[in-house]
């Protein structure tokens, strides 16, 4: 881009700098900027905090990358850490620079960076908070920012970089992360993710009390023995609630329109199959991506078969169905759930289970295409869980979603598996394995399980539907119960 054209963009993309030149209000670009006025439509109050050291910490030598799927709302999280920065007396609005990246390309991000200090040099040398927004789809872009962090004033400032799928070719722990620890204690990989239970529960107002969370290698300790049974009085509620989650995910538009409107719109739905068209399956027709996401929720619970996958979807080979997983897996649609063995260690060779990251990814193909089948809440149940325990270790070692060892499926011999195996996990005093568990969405007939898991552990958690029965050495947990322990 010409040097005309990034200094406009950067004019208008924060508004915040005339008002402050002025001395008007720093705020008043909140009222018309218009992401923020879409999201108004659905907006049921609900707010990430996961840039909340951004928004509210000091502003240190900072380097944060954000990533996650299209339409979560990163680029909603960057507007409001803005307001919210504009909003503090001790931060000049000058010192903030929002940068959508739109049609850049990563050798643009050097002279970004010299005409925004050029444009704000009325603050002088105080350090910058710079947001830039879909940088990580830039080729490049880690080795640009490198040198810029390495050689020039962006290196003592705050940078917030966003993007919706990651490179495995993009050396962000070596170009960005190493040494780069600054004063936060906060994890500078983050992932934005879809709303948790926890978040539609307490967004859509439901009078359910939300307990504690718990770390996943303490699902059987006293505290969680107290706190499950504190749930007990409101089981049905939390059931019914639990479905209508399966039925709406966490995206957070889709939330608020089935809250309001009791399902979710179909003009939602296209748009994430027009996201998912674009980033996974852009050769073939629109219709491609539905047919594949109805084949992956009807397979979740098994080890996947690609070569059968291809076959089914008349890809042609494996290779294409490869591509169009790694795809999935790359842009945060989906996670794999791979084989280990009784130490947790991946096993070589074996068929992995694909989890799709939200349930309402699961209903784009019975939505929108006459004749695929309704997902089946067990099947869903099963995925969703595997969701909240891998999020959970990836909080506990960051990097560990990306790297596909966040969950495991044991088997267990005789043609058993266990769904979740117990894997090494860090704690504050040394290293310590998650509780195994088994998801089994029934009301009754739930203990054939828990023999399995107390034949291998000793111990364990058979996720039901509405069974909570800690008299075992295997304790029944209802689902949704267990989802909010771990969340």
């Amino acid at each position: 881009m010409r040097d005309d054209e990034l200094r406009e963009r950067l004019r208008d993309c924060n508004p915040w700098w005339r008002a402050a030149t002025t001395g008007g209000d720093a705020l008043a670009w909140v009222a018309s900027d218009q992401m923020l006025h879409a999201r108004a439509a659905y907006d049921l109050g609900y707010r990430s905090g996961l840039l909340d050291d951004v928004a509210d910490g000091l502003l240190d030598d900072k380097l944060v990358v954000l990533r996650g799927a299209r339409r979560i709302g990163k680029s909603v999280l960057l507007k409001d850490t803005a307001a919210r920065l504009c909003g503090r007396g001790d931060v000049d609005p000058r010192q903030l620079l929002y940068v959508p990246t739109d049609g850049m390309r990563a050798s643009d991000l050097s002279r970004v960076a010299k005409l925004g200090r050029e444009l704000t040099r009325s603050v002088g040398q105080t350090r910058r908070v710079w947001l830039l927004d879909e940088v990580t789809g830039l080729r490049g872009w880690t080795q640009a920012l490198k040198y810029l962090r390495d050689n020039t004033e962006l290196g003592a400032d705050t940078v917030v970089c966003t993007g919706s799928s990651w490179d495995r070719e993009a050396e962000v722990e070596r170009d960005l992360l190493a040494g780069r620890a600054g004063t936060s204690a906060r994890r500078r990989s983050r992932i934005l993710h879809p709303m948790s239970f926890r978040d539609v529960l307490a967004a859509a107002g439901r009078e359910i009390p939300l307990p504690a969370r718990l770390s996943p290698w303490a699902l059987q300790d006293e505290a969680a023995r107290v706190l499950a049974e504190s749930l007990e009085l409101f089981v049905d509620e939390l059931d019914l609630a639990w479905q209508a989650y399966l039925t709406s995910g966490g995206f957070p538009r889709a939330v608020a329109e089935y809250h309001k409107t009791g399902e979710v719109s179909e003009a939602f739905l296209r748009d994430l199959t027009a996201w998912l068209h674009r980033d996974v399956d852009p050769e073939a027709a629109e219709d491609s991506v539905p047919k594949l996401l109805s084949a992956l929720e009807g397979r979740c619970t098994s080890p996947l078969n690609r070569r059968a996958l291809a076959e089914d979807l008349s890809y042609g080979s494996r290779q294409t169905a490869d591509l169009r997983l790694m795809r999935l897996v790359r842009t945060y649609a989906a996670i794999w759930c791979h084989q280990v063995d009784e130490d947790g260690r991946r096993v070589a060779g074996a068929q992995s289970k694909l989890y799709l990251c939200d349930p309402v990814l699961a209903w784009l193909g019975a939505r929108l295409r006459a004749g695929l089948p309704h997902p089946d809440f067990t099947r869903l149940t099963e995925a969703c869980l595997g969701l909240v325990l891998a999020r959970a270790i990836d909080d506990l070692e960051p990097g560990r979603w990306e790297d596909d060892d966040s969950i495991g499926y044991l088997r267990t011999g005789g043609g058993k598996e266990l769904d979740f195996a117990a894997l090494a996990v860090p704690t504050p005093s040394g290293t310590a394995h998650t509780v195994p568990i088994e998801s089994k969405w029934v009301s009754s007939g739930w203990r054939a399980e828990a023999r399995v898991i107390e034949g291998k552990f000793s111990a364990g958690v058979v996720a039901t539907r509405t069974v909570l029965d800690l008299s075992n050495p295997a304790w029944a947990l209802p689902a949704p119960v267990l989802a909010l322990l771990l969340e």
